[in-house]
Protein backbone atom coordinates (compact mmCIF):
# COMPACT_ATOMS: atom_id res chain seq x y z
CA UNK A 1 0.00 0.00 0.00
CA UNK A 2 1.14 3.44 -1.15
CA UNK A 3 1.41 6.10 1.34
CA UNK A 4 2.72 10.01 1.87
CA UNK A 5 4.30 9.58 5.34
CA UNK A 6 5.07 12.41 7.88
CA UNK A 7 8.25 11.14 9.65
CA UNK A 8 9.12 14.27 11.07
CA UNK A 9 8.15 17.88 11.03
CA UNK A 10 9.49 20.38 9.08
CA UNK A 11 8.87 23.51 6.94
CA UNK A 12 6.74 22.55 3.71
CA UNK A 13 9.63 24.12 1.84
CA UNK A 14 12.10 20.60 2.66
CA UNK A 15 9.13 18.53 1.66
CA UNK A 16 8.50 16.76 4.83
CA UNK A 17 6.18 14.67 3.77
CA UNK A 18 7.71 11.20 1.56
CA UNK A 19 5.97 8.70 -0.15
CA UNK A 20 6.37 4.95 1.29
CA UNK A 21 5.42 1.15 0.46
CA UNK A 22 3.39 0.71 3.96
CA UNK A 23 1.78 -3.06 4.89
CA UNK A 24 -1.84 -3.58 4.05
CA UNK A 25 -4.35 -2.42 6.29
CA UNK A 26 -6.80 -4.54 7.93
CA UNK A 27 -9.88 -4.34 9.74
CA UNK A 28 -10.44 -5.13 13.88
CA UNK A 29 -13.40 -5.27 15.69
CA UNK A 30 -15.56 -2.39 14.75
CA UNK A 31 -13.41 -1.08 12.36
CA UNK A 32 -13.98 -0.97 8.55
CA UNK A 33 -11.18 -0.65 5.47
CA UNK A 34 -11.55 2.18 2.72
CA UNK A 35 -10.29 1.91 -0.35
CA UNK A 36 -9.56 6.16 -1.02
CA UNK A 37 -11.28 7.74 -3.61
CA UNK A 38 -10.47 11.61 -2.70
CA UNK A 39 -8.81 13.29 0.27
CA UNK A 40 -8.93 17.49 0.49
CA UNK A 41 -6.31 19.29 2.00
CA UNK A 42 -6.50 21.03 5.06
CA UNK A 43 -5.13 23.73 7.18
CA UNK A 44 -4.77 21.82 9.57
CA UNK A 45 -2.49 18.92 7.87
CA UNK A 46 -0.15 21.51 7.06
CA UNK A 47 0.23 22.94 11.07
CA UNK A 48 1.11 19.39 11.69
CA UNK A 49 3.91 18.56 9.24
CA UNK A 50 5.18 21.96 9.99
CA UNK A 51 4.93 20.93 13.92
CA UNK A 52 2.63 24.36 15.00
CA UNK A 53 0.55 21.52 16.12
CA UNK A 54 2.81 19.02 18.60
CA UNK A 55 2.90 15.44 17.28
CA UNK A 56 0.76 12.37 18.78
CA UNK A 57 2.10 10.04 16.36
CA UNK A 58 4.93 9.62 14.42
CA UNK A 59 5.23 8.61 11.54
CA UNK A 60 1.90 9.29 10.85
CA UNK A 61 -0.17 9.64 7.62
CA UNK A 62 -2.15 12.90 7.79
CA UNK A 63 -5.53 13.46 5.90
CA UNK A 64 -9.05 13.91 7.33
CA UNK A 65 -11.23 14.69 4.52
CA UNK A 66 -11.96 11.59 3.26
CA UNK A 67 -13.97 9.96 0.55
CA UNK A 68 -13.84 6.08 0.56
CA UNK A 69 -15.65 2.80 -1.07
CA UNK A 70 -16.01 0.13 1.80
CA UNK A 71 -13.92 -2.70 0.91
CA UNK A 72 -13.32 -4.43 4.52
CA UNK A 73 -15.62 -4.88 7.42
CA UNK A 74 -14.39 -5.82 10.76
CA UNK A 75 -16.10 -7.69 13.39
CA UNK A 76 -19.37 -5.93 15.29
CA UNK A 77 -19.51 -3.47 12.16
CA UNK A 78 -23.61 -2.94 11.88
CA UNK A 79 -25.22 -0.94 9.07
CA UNK A 80 -22.21 -1.06 6.71
CA UNK A 81 -21.81 -3.39 3.26
CA UNK A 82 -18.83 -3.59 1.12
CA UNK A 83 -19.25 -1.25 -1.66
CA UNK A 84 -20.91 1.54 0.23
CA UNK A 85 -19.63 4.92 0.14
CA UNK A 86 -18.18 6.56 3.28
CA UNK A 87 -16.62 9.51 4.58
CA UNK A 88 -14.29 10.28 7.62
CA UNK A 89 -13.99 13.38 9.07
CA UNK A 90 -11.18 14.95 11.92
CA UNK A 91 -12.81 12.91 15.11
CA UNK A 92 -11.69 9.76 14.59
CA UNK A 93 -13.21 8.20 17.88
CA UNK A 94 -14.71 9.37 21.12
CA UNK A 95 -15.18 7.29 23.49
CA UNK A 96 -18.67 7.61 24.08
CA UNK A 97 -19.25 7.44 28.06
CA UNK A 98 -17.82 10.61 29.60
CA UNK A 99 -19.60 13.41 30.13
CA UNK A 100 -19.32 14.86 27.47
CA UNK A 101 -20.33 12.72 24.85
CA UNK A 102 -23.33 11.71 27.15
CA UNK A 103 -24.66 15.43 26.27
CA UNK A 104 -23.75 15.28 22.39
CA UNK A 105 -20.60 17.16 23.02
CA UNK A 106 -18.09 14.03 21.70
CA UNK A 107 -15.80 16.88 20.25
CA UNK A 108 -14.74 17.87 23.95
CA UNK A 109 -13.99 14.19 24.75
CA UNK A 110 -11.02 14.11 26.65
CA UNK A 111 -9.90 10.90 25.59
CA UNK A 112 -10.51 11.74 21.59
CA UNK A 113 -8.87 10.56 18.94
CA UNK A 114 -8.09 12.36 15.49
CA UNK A 115 -7.88 11.46 12.15
CA UNK A 116 -3.94 12.25 10.38
CA UNK A 117 -3.06 13.14 14.24
CA UNK A 118 -3.74 10.63 16.25
CA UNK A 119 -4.08 7.51 13.75
CA UNK A 120 -3.00 7.24 10.08
CA UNK A 121 -5.24 9.57 7.55
CA UNK A 122 -6.42 9.51 4.01
CA UNK A 123 -3.17 10.34 2.13
CA UNK A 124 -2.80 6.78 1.45
CA UNK A 125 -4.34 4.02 -1.11
CA UNK A 126 -6.36 2.81 1.83
CA UNK A 127 -7.41 3.66 5.31
CA UNK A 128 -8.47 2.10 8.40
CA UNK A 129 -11.32 3.76 10.33
CA UNK A 130 -13.90 3.52 13.56
CA UNK A 131 -17.26 2.23 11.80
CA UNK A 132 -19.30 4.24 14.17
CA UNK A 133 -17.18 7.49 13.06
CA UNK A 134 -18.06 6.97 9.32
CA UNK A 135 -20.44 9.66 7.67
CA UNK A 136 -22.55 8.78 5.04
CA UNK A 137 -22.57 10.60 2.20
CA UNK A 138 -25.65 11.92 -0.10
CA UNK A 139 -25.06 10.66 -3.48
CA UNK A 140 -25.84 14.30 -4.66
CA UNK A 141 -22.08 15.35 -3.97
CA UNK A 142 -18.77 13.40 -6.49
CA UNK A 143 -16.43 12.20 -4.19
CA UNK A 144 -14.36 15.48 -4.71
CA UNK A 145 -17.03 18.05 -3.74
CA UNK A 146 -17.89 16.01 -0.71
CA UNK A 147 -14.37 15.69 0.41
CA UNK A 148 -13.98 19.44 1.48
CA UNK A 149 -17.46 19.58 3.23
CA UNK A 150 -15.89 16.61 5.82
CA UNK A 151 -13.77 18.94 7.64
CA UNK A 152 -13.91 23.15 6.20
CA UNK A 153 -17.71 22.35 5.59
CA UNK A 154 -18.49 20.84 8.42
CA UNK A 155 -16.14 22.90 11.24
CA UNK A 156 -17.43 26.61 8.94
CA UNK A 157 -21.18 25.49 9.92
CA UNK A 158 -20.68 24.45 13.59
CA UNK A 159 -18.75 27.95 13.61
CA UNK A 160 -22.18 29.13 12.36
CA UNK A 161 -23.96 27.70 15.23
CA UNK A 162 -21.54 28.73 17.68
CA UNK A 163 -21.55 31.88 16.43
CA UNK A 164 -25.54 32.53 17.30
CA UNK A 165 -26.19 33.93 13.83
CA UNK A 166 -30.05 33.66 13.20
CA UNK A 167 -31.48 33.02 9.95
CA UNK A 168 -31.57 37.08 8.42
CA UNK A 169 -29.23 38.25 10.98
CA UNK A 170 -25.81 40.52 9.96
CA UNK A 171 -22.81 38.24 9.68
CA UNK A 172 -19.43 39.12 9.63
CA UNK A 173 -16.67 36.10 7.81
CA UNK A 174 -13.09 37.78 8.82
CA UNK A 175 -10.61 35.65 6.57
CA UNK A 176 -11.83 34.08 3.39
CA UNK A 177 -10.42 30.51 2.95
CA UNK A 178 -11.71 27.32 1.78
CA UNK A 179 -13.93 27.29 5.15
CA UNK A 180 -15.34 30.39 5.29
CA UNK A 181 -16.39 29.80 1.27
CA UNK A 182 -18.19 26.94 2.31
CA UNK A 183 -20.05 28.75 5.48
CA UNK A 184 -21.10 31.59 3.57
CA UNK A 185 -23.19 29.36 1.18
CA UNK A 186 -25.00 27.59 4.28
CA UNK A 187 -25.81 31.55 5.72
CA UNK A 188 -26.68 32.67 2.73
CA UNK A 189 -29.73 29.47 2.13
CA UNK A 190 -30.40 31.28 5.64
CA UNK A 191 -30.83 34.50 4.26
CA UNK A 192 -28.07 36.05 6.31
CA UNK A 193 -26.84 39.42 5.32
CA UNK A 194 -23.05 38.85 5.03
CA UNK A 195 -20.07 40.71 5.49
CA UNK A 196 -16.78 39.38 4.67
CA UNK A 197 -13.19 41.45 5.44
CA UNK A 198 -10.25 39.55 3.58
CA UNK A 199 -6.82 41.09 2.93
CA UNK A 200 -7.23 39.46 -0.71
CA UNK A 201 -8.84 41.63 -3.06
CA UNK A 202 -9.47 38.18 -5.49
CA UNK A 203 -10.98 36.43 -2.38
CA UNK A 204 -13.08 39.87 -2.10
CA UNK A 205 -14.65 39.76 -5.10
CA UNK A 206 -15.29 35.93 -4.55
CA UNK A 207 -17.31 36.48 -1.52
CA UNK A 208 -19.43 38.93 -3.32
CA UNK A 209 -19.76 36.34 -6.12
CA UNK A 210 -20.72 34.00 -3.04
CA UNK A 211 -23.43 36.06 -1.23
CA UNK A 212 -21.66 38.81 0.35
CA UNK A 213 -23.15 42.14 0.62
CA UNK A 214 -19.88 43.79 1.30
CA UNK A 215 -16.03 42.76 1.05
CA UNK A 216 -12.92 44.46 1.99
CA UNK A 217 -9.94 44.89 3.66
CA UNK A 218 -9.65 44.56 7.71
CA UNK A 219 -9.09 48.32 7.74
CA UNK A 220 -11.98 49.26 5.79
CA UNK A 221 -15.17 50.48 7.97
CA UNK A 222 -17.75 48.03 8.14
CA UNK A 223 -21.57 49.65 6.96
CA UNK A 224 -23.01 48.33 10.34
CA UNK A 225 -22.45 46.53 13.61
CA UNK A 226 -22.57 42.76 13.28
CA UNK A 227 -25.27 40.63 14.92
CA UNK A 228 -22.41 37.78 15.04
CA UNK A 229 -19.15 36.98 13.65
CA UNK A 230 -17.00 34.53 12.67
CA UNK A 231 -13.05 34.43 12.36
CA UNK A 232 -11.32 31.80 10.22
CA UNK A 233 -7.39 33.49 9.99
CA UNK A 234 -5.42 31.63 12.36
CA UNK A 235 -4.34 35.42 13.47
CA UNK A 236 -5.29 36.75 16.78
CA UNK A 237 -4.98 40.33 15.76
CA UNK A 238 -8.46 39.12 13.65
CA UNK A 239 -10.45 38.24 16.39
CA UNK A 240 -9.83 41.71 17.72
CA UNK A 241 -10.98 43.08 15.02
CA UNK A 242 -13.85 41.08 14.52
CA UNK A 243 -14.63 42.41 18.00
CA UNK A 244 -14.83 45.71 17.07
CA UNK A 245 -17.37 45.07 14.76
CA UNK A 246 -19.82 43.32 16.79
CA UNK A 247 -22.94 45.45 18.10
CA UNK A 248 -23.75 44.94 22.40
CA UNK A 249 -24.78 41.01 22.50
CA UNK A 250 -23.11 39.81 19.57
CA UNK A 251 -20.70 36.74 19.58
CA UNK A 252 -17.37 36.00 17.79
CA UNK A 253 -16.74 32.33 17.22
CA UNK A 254 -13.34 31.30 16.43
CA UNK A 255 -12.92 28.91 13.60
CA UNK A 256 -8.94 27.54 14.44
CA UNK A 257 -7.52 24.60 15.77
CA UNK A 258 -3.97 27.09 16.02
CA UNK A 259 -3.78 30.72 16.66
CA UNK A 260 -1.15 32.91 17.73
CA UNK A 261 -1.80 35.49 20.80
CA UNK A 262 -4.78 37.43 20.99
CA UNK A 263 -2.66 41.37 21.46
CA UNK A 264 -4.34 43.45 24.43
CA UNK A 265 -7.26 45.04 23.99
CA UNK A 266 -9.77 47.40 25.49
CA UNK A 267 -12.49 46.29 27.86
CA UNK A 268 -14.57 48.35 26.08
CA UNK A 269 -14.79 45.88 23.33
CA UNK A 270 -15.90 43.21 25.04
CA UNK A 271 -18.39 45.34 27.58
CA UNK A 272 -22.17 45.08 26.69
CA UNK A 273 -22.35 41.44 27.04
CA UNK A 274 -20.21 40.72 23.83
CA UNK A 275 -18.75 37.36 23.29
CA UNK A 276 -15.59 35.47 22.56
CA UNK A 277 -15.76 31.58 22.28
CA UNK A 278 -13.95 28.91 20.63
CA UNK A 279 -14.53 25.73 17.85
CA UNK A 280 -13.31 22.70 18.88
CA UNK A 281 -13.96 20.18 16.35
CA UNK A 282 -17.42 18.99 15.67
CA UNK A 283 -20.37 16.62 16.41
CA UNK A 284 -21.06 13.64 14.46
CA UNK A 285 -24.64 15.78 14.62
CA UNK A 286 -22.65 18.77 13.06
CA UNK A 287 -22.13 16.29 10.04
CA UNK A 288 -25.16 14.79 9.59
CA UNK A 289 -26.69 18.26 9.63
Amino acid sequence: MRAMVLEHPAPISSKPLVARDREAVSAGPGEMVLRVAACAVCRTDLQICEGDLASHLLPVVPGHQVVGIVEEIGPEVHGWAVGDRAGIGWLSWACGKCAYCASDRENLCPNAQFTGWDVDGGYAQRVKMHADFALRLPEAFADIEAAPLLCGGVIGYRSLKRSGIQPGGRLGLFGFGASASLAIQVASYWGCEIYVRTRSPAEQARARALGAVWAGDYADPLPVRLQAAVTFAPVGSVVVNALSALAPGGTVAINAIHLDHIPQFSYDLLWEERTICSVANYTRRDARE
